[in-house]
């Protein structure tokens, strides 16, 4: 299995506030759905619950400590462990959210894909954690400007761990 981090972080890494993304980036909407189509998405419930509903052609894999909780269509799992352990172990498996599944996961990751947005650094209760240089290479970064859709300057980034 490759274990994959998927995100959009300001440069003070932050994700979100009060269960709600900072800002709309639909380019970056797009590249996440361009690599998470047909694959398993492990998430935290809040992060479900944040969702427009369904994400079409994925597997939703949640991650909750309420043991009464339900989503039809999804398979729901109390840990990281069981998450891990329900998705097939031959494919690319994505980790979508939040902050605290990050958390969890970014040491077993073998790779993250990031979307780092410049020129805002805003309030936060969300973050992604601190990707370490010495356990982690980047390597690809392609750059998107500021334009009429997109209020900030982005940088699509490809990271893999190299340790």
């Amino acid at each position: 299995m490759t274990l994959t981090l998927i995100a959009a972080a300001a440069e003070n890494n932050a994700l979100g506030k009060d269960n709600q993304m900072i800002w709309h980036l639909p380019d970056d909407f797009k590249r996440f759905k361009q690599l998470t189509t047909g694959h398993y998405m492990v998430m935290g419930r809040k992060t479900f619950e944040s969702l427009p509903g369904m994400l079409p052609n994925r597997t939703h894999v949640i991650i909750t400590r309420q043991k009464d909780f339900t989503a039809e269509g999804c398979i729901i799992v109390n840990s990281l462990d069981e998450a891990i352990a329900s998705c097939p172990q031959d494919e690319e498996v994505f980790v979508i959210g939040g902050g605290e599944i990050y958390k969890q996961s970014i040491e077993r990751a073998d790779k993250v894909e990031l979307t780092r947005v410049y020129g805002i650094s805003p309030e936060a209760d969300a973050f992604f954690p601190e990707i370490d240089l010495a356990k982690w290479e980047l390597a690809e970064e392609i750059f998107h400007p500021k334009d009429e859709k997109h209020a900030y300057v982005m940088a699509f980034q490809t990271w893999i761990k190299h340790i």
